[in-house]
C-alpha cells in the first residue's frame, strides 16, 4: 500500500510540476509578444532552414493528399486503406471500375446471345474494358509504392522527428531566456554566480539543440532529391499507363471496325434506315470522317433521280451536321457544320446514306456526318 501511495504522490507532484511549467511558459510567451521579456533570436541560417522545412512539409502534405484522391476518388475506400495500414495488414485487392464494367458486359452478352451482333460486340468491348481495368490496377499499385509511400514516410517519419527536435529547441530557448532574466535580477554576488552558471549550462544546451535541429533541417535537401526521383517514377508510370490505354483503345477500334454494320434500324418499324450518330465516335483529337467515303448505294445515280425523289409521308427526321461535307457529284448535297437539315431514306438505299433536304436543295448525304435528332 505504501508503494502505491508513493507512486500516486509522485504522479501528483509531477502533474503539479508540469502545470507550473506550462503556466510559466504561457506567461513567458505573453510577455514576449508584448515586448516585456527578452527573446533569444535564432540565427538567420537556422530561421531560413525552418521556413524551408515548413514549406516542404505543407506542400508535401497537399501533394500527398491530392495524389491519394487522384488514385482513389472513393473516400470510403481511402479510409479503409488507412485503417489497414495502421493495423499493419495487407490491403485486400479491389476490383477496378473498368474490370467491373467489363464483367457486366460479358454477363450481359450471355443473356442477349453471344451470336447476336450486340452480344458479340459486348464481349469484345467487355474484354478490353477488363484489360483497361487491369492496366489501371497496375498503375495504382506502382504509383502507391514509388510515389505515395516515400511522401508518407517523410510526413510520418522524418518530419515528426524534426518537429520533436524543434519543440525541444524552443524549450531550450525559453530556459535560456529565463536564465538571462534571472541574471539581470540578481543583486548579490552569490546569486549572480549561481545565475551565471545556470546561464552557461542553458546556453550550452541551447547551442547543442540548435545544432541538432540544423542538421535535421539541412537534410531536407536530400528529401527534395529523393522526392524528385519519385516524381519522375510517377510520371513514367502515368505515361506507361496512358500509352497502354491508348494502344488498347486503338486495338478495340480496329476490332470493332471488322464487325459488320449492325446499326441499321428496322425500316418496317421506323420508316427509315439510319446509322447511330455514336458510330462516328473516336478518340480525342480525331478529325471528321474521311472523304474517302464512297456511296455503295444499290440505286445508282442513273437510277436514283434526286429531283424526282419525294419525302415519305412519315419517317422524316431532323439532323445536325457534325462536319463540312463537299458533294462528290450532282446526286449529293454539300453540308455545312452545325446546320440543321431534314433527312429520310428511300427503299433499297445503302444504310450509310440518307436523302437530305435544305430548303429547295436535295441530295444524298453520308450518315456519319450527321447527328440524328429525335
Amino acid at each position: 500500500m505504501s508503494g502505491i501511495a508513493d507512486t500516486m504522490d509522485f504522479n501528483v507532484k509531477k502533474l503539479a510540476s508540469d502545470a507550473g511549467v506550462f503556466f510559466t511558459r504561457a506567461v513567458q510567451f505573453t510577455e514576449e509578444k508584448l515586448g516585456q521579456a527578452e527573446k533569444t533570436e535564432l540565427d538567420a541560417h537556422l530561421e531560413n532552414l525552418i521556413a524551408r522545412g515548413d514549406c516542404t512539409k505543407n506542400w508535401t502534405e497537399k501533394i500527398f493528399r491530392q495524389t491519394e484522391v487522384l488514385l482513389q476518388p472513393n473516400p470510403s475506400a481511402r479510409i479503409e486503406e488507412f485503417f489497414y495500414e495502421k493495423l499493419d495488414r495487407k490491403i485486400p485487392s479491389r476490383t477496378t471500375n473498368g474490370e467491373l464494367l467489363g464483367q457486366y458486359m460479358l454477363d450481359a452478352a450471355k443473356d442477349f446471345g453471344p451470336g447476336t451482333p450486340y452480344g458479340s460486340t459486348l464481349i469484345t468491348v467487355g474484354e478490353y474494358q477488363k484489360r483497361l481495368g487491369g492496366a489501371e490496377r497496375e498503375f495504382l499499385q506502382t504509383s502507391a509504392i514509388s510515389f505515395l509511400t516515400p511522401l508518407r514516410n517523410f510526413l510520418e517519419g522524418d518530419w515528426r522527428t524534426i518537429s520533436k527536435e524543434r519543440r525541444l529547441l524552443e524549450n531550450r530557448r525559453l530556459d535560456l531566456d529565463v536564465c538571462k532574466a534571472r541574471l539581470k535580477k540578481a543583486k548579490l554576488a552569490e546569486a549572480k554566480a549561481a545565475a551565471e552558471h545556470e546561464l552557461r549550462v542553458a546556453q550550452t544546451e541551447f547551442d547543442r539543440q540548435a545544432e541538432v535541429t540544423r542538421l535535421l533541417l539541412e537534410g531536407i535537401s536530400s528529401t527534395h532529391v529523393n522526392h524528385l526521383r519519385c516524381l519522375h517514377e510517377f510520371v513514367e508510370a502515368q505515361a506507361a499507363y496512358y500509352a497502354q490505354c491508348h494502344k488498347l483503345m486503338q486495338e478495340l477500334q480496329k476490332d470493332l471496325s471488322r464487325i459488320p454494320n449492325a446499326f441499321v434500324i428496322n425500316p418496317s418499324t421506323s420508316g427509315m434506315s439510319v446509322c447511330s450518330p455514336h458510330s462516328v465516335t473516336s478518340l480525342p483529337g480525331a478529325s471528321s470522317p474521311s472523304r474517302s467515303l464512297v456511296s455503295t448505294n444499290t440505286l445508282e445515280p442513273e437510277t436514283l433521280k434526286i429531283e424526282e425523289v419525294k419525302p415519305p409521308a412519315t419517317g422524316t427526321r431532323k439532323a445536325k451536321v457534325l462536319y463540312d461535307y463537299h458533294a462528290a457529284d450532282t446526286s449529293e448535297l454539300s453540308l455545312f457544320s452545325d446546320e440543321l437539315i431534314t433527312v429520310y431514306t428511300m427503299p433499297g438505299m445503302d444504310p450509310d446514306w440518307l436523302i437530305g433536304e435544305r430548303g429547295n436543295e436535295k441530295g444524298k448525304v453520308p450518315v456519319t456526318y450527321l447527328e440524328l435528332l429525335s
